[in-house]
């Protein structure tokens, strides 16, 4: 198997694992501490996993050979979107502040699950 496609398969598991621990989560917390804690995390993994796609997204351009400056600038604007998504969370929403922040670190824990794989059944999937 090749590197490209060992680094798909692991970026499909961490998609599924993020899936996963934000959809327990969010019922976890709903029966737990009731819609606003539920919802607070479910927002909190949304946000997640949308700047870890925008990650993802730059990893990927960084091996074009092509300069995109549209790219430079694109960078920018998230931070000032998630600034303002943050600022309306902040300012108008009823959610869980708490449960957001918890909600948050998915993407991470869905990461270093994903290394814990490796390290355990990575010997036997990688040919080297």
């Amino acid at each position: 198997m090749t590197d490209e496609g060992h680094l798909a398969r692991a970026c499909e598991r961490i998609w599924r694992i993020m899936l996963a621990l934000g959809a327990a989560g969010a019922v976890g917390l709903l029966a737990w501490r009731g819609w606003t804690w539920g919802a607070g995390f479910a927002l909190g993994s949304a946000i997640s996993a949308l700047y870890f796609r925008w990650l993802q997204k730059v990893v990927n351009a960084l091996g074009t050979t092509t300069a995109k400056p549209r790219m430079a600038v694109l960078l920018g604007l998230r931070y000032l979107l998630l600034g303002g998504c943050a600022y309306g969370i902040l300012k108008y929403s009823a959610v869980s502040l708490l449960a957001l922040s918890w909600g948050l670190f998915v993407a991470v824990a869905a990461v270093i699950l994903e290394i814990l794989f490796e390290l355990i059944y990575g010997t036997r999937t990688v040919d080297h």
